[in-house]
């Protein structure tokens, strides 16, 4: 087998099977399982949470993380925000022709290794190679299954109401700005590694202690603000967020500073947005604080009402301002 992609390891013959058999196959343990057009899946109940997604990140690898690990922790965070618990993993490969198989053999290795720390099987999949130029490199997308354990579990944003508190997991803006330093276009340089990891178990450890998680959200595209004015949007409610009280760090202030980005709405890929009711506060964030993924977790705001599908942040010098939804984009290809 040759050492880059060709457009011969997407036509289905011989190379297509050996590219199949030695990255994919030998990477992803199936060796001993029938090769069929579909997997078959053994699940314990009938209620399921389904997901997809596409990865297009530039640079495919970027500190933290590469292409292929961002695609199964963003899957798996995608089931787990619902209160599922992540079990199978598909994933399909839009491969450039030129494209070195040493690269395409790390990346598929980082996704067997988040797929094994994650507690998921990646199943079932497929390759197409297309000709050069017409990808930027490798594109994937991955599609996942969860299985709801329990209807306490379950997040029920219909049950928000006055008063409950909305907690961050983590600094924010990590994910975005670690992107943009590696792509070296603007000349930011920075030591910030992106936050991309697979959350569902802190997650679930959260759930194990609280059954009055009434929403979860993992801030990716459009950030923190952006997925909190959804939240509002979609379930009609008022929250009100304090400035002073959200995660950033230093880096993350000073590139946002230099480059005009507004850190609310930076990309994240390793946090998680809890709304929970104010009397289990105190013991989400024990937990969260007990996990080194979650150690920055903190509380940044509050349900304010029922109505109105509105979110206000109040600053340092006690101003308050209506937040809105991004508009244009900051950063293109983050995830």
């Amino acid at each position: 087998m040759s050492e880059r992609i060709s457009l011969a390891h997407g036509d289905g013959g011989e190379w297509a099977h050996k590219l199949i058999q030695d990255v994919f196959v030998r990477n992803f343990g199936h060796q001993k399982e029938a090769q069929l057009d579909a997997a078959p899946l053994s699940l314990s109940r009938a209620e399921i949470a389904f997901t997809t997604d596409s990865f297009v990140v530039r640079p495919i690898f970027f500190p933290g993380g590469n292409i292929g690990k961002l695609a199964v922790a963003g899957t798996v965070n995608d089931l787990a925000v619902t209160g599922a618990k992540p079990e199978y993993l598909t994933a399909s490969f839009i491969i450039e022709e030129g494209f070195p198989i040493s690269d395409l053999k790390s990346i598929v290795e980082s996704m067997f290794q988040e797929a094994k720390k994650a507690g998921v099987r990646i199943v079932a999949g497929d390759t197409k190679v297309v000709e050069r130029g017409s990808a930027d490199g490798l594109y994937i997308n991955t599609t996942g299954i969860g299985i709801f354990e329990s209807e306490e579990k379950r997040v029920k944003p219909e049950s928000i109401k006055e008063g409950d508190s909305i907690i961050i997991s983590g600094t924010i803006g990590d994910h975005g700005i670690a992107i943009l330093s590696a792509r070296g276009e603007l000349g930011i340089q920075t030591d910030l590694s992106s936050d991309c990891a697979s959350l569902n178990h802190m997650i679930q450890d959260v759930l194990n202690v609280s059954n009055h998680v009434k929403m979860m959200r993992d801030p990716t595209r459009g950030g923190l603000a952006t997925t909190l004015v959804e939240i509002c949007e979609d379930f009609q409610i008022t929250m009100e967020i304090e400035e002073r009280s959200i995660p950033i760090k230093n880096q993350v202030h000073g590139a946002s500073d230099i480059l005009g980005f507004d850190p609310l709405y930076l990309a994240n890929e390793g946090k998680i947005i809890f709304i929970v009711a104010k009397e289990d506060e105190d013991k989400v964030l024990h937990v969260l604080q007990r996990n080194n993924k979650g150690k920055d977790a903190c509380v940044i705001g509050k349900v304010t009402s029922k109505d109105k599908g509105q979110l206000f942040i109040t600053t340092p010098i006690g101003s308050k301002r209506r937040l809105n939804r991004l508009v244009g984009m900051q950063l293109p290809r983050i995830c």
